[in-house]
């Protein structure tokens, strides 16, 4: 006894429908949120932001809270990218 064949639109059809856009980003973006304002945590534990430079040059003028700001969004910018590949790449029809 031979085994089924599946074709390409069988294999399509059980696919699980796509999600609304709203809800992919959603699922990117809090996890990323959550996980920039750990790495803000920790990075500021053992840094003191009066003490940043510009890659050795002089010291940045900011306020605190500018710097936490900032360096808050480079972080949730930086892990919200890397989960966004990670789910296009897992999206279906990219083997």
């Amino acid at each position: 006894m031979h085994p089924p064949v599946v074709t390409e639109h069988a294999m399509r059809a059980a696919a699980p429908a796509a999600r609304p856009f709203r809800e992919r980003a959603l699922l990117i973006l809090w996890p990323a949120f959550v996980m920039a304002a750990v790495l803000e945590a920790l990075v500021f534990a053992v840094v003191d932001p009066n003490g940043m430079q510009w890659f050795g040059a002089e010291p940045i003028e900011w306020s605190r809270s500018a710097i936490y700001s900032v360096t808050f969004f480079i972080f949730w910018g930086v892990i919200a990218t890397s989960g966004a590949i990670t789910a296009l790449l897992e999206a279906p029809g990219h083997s």
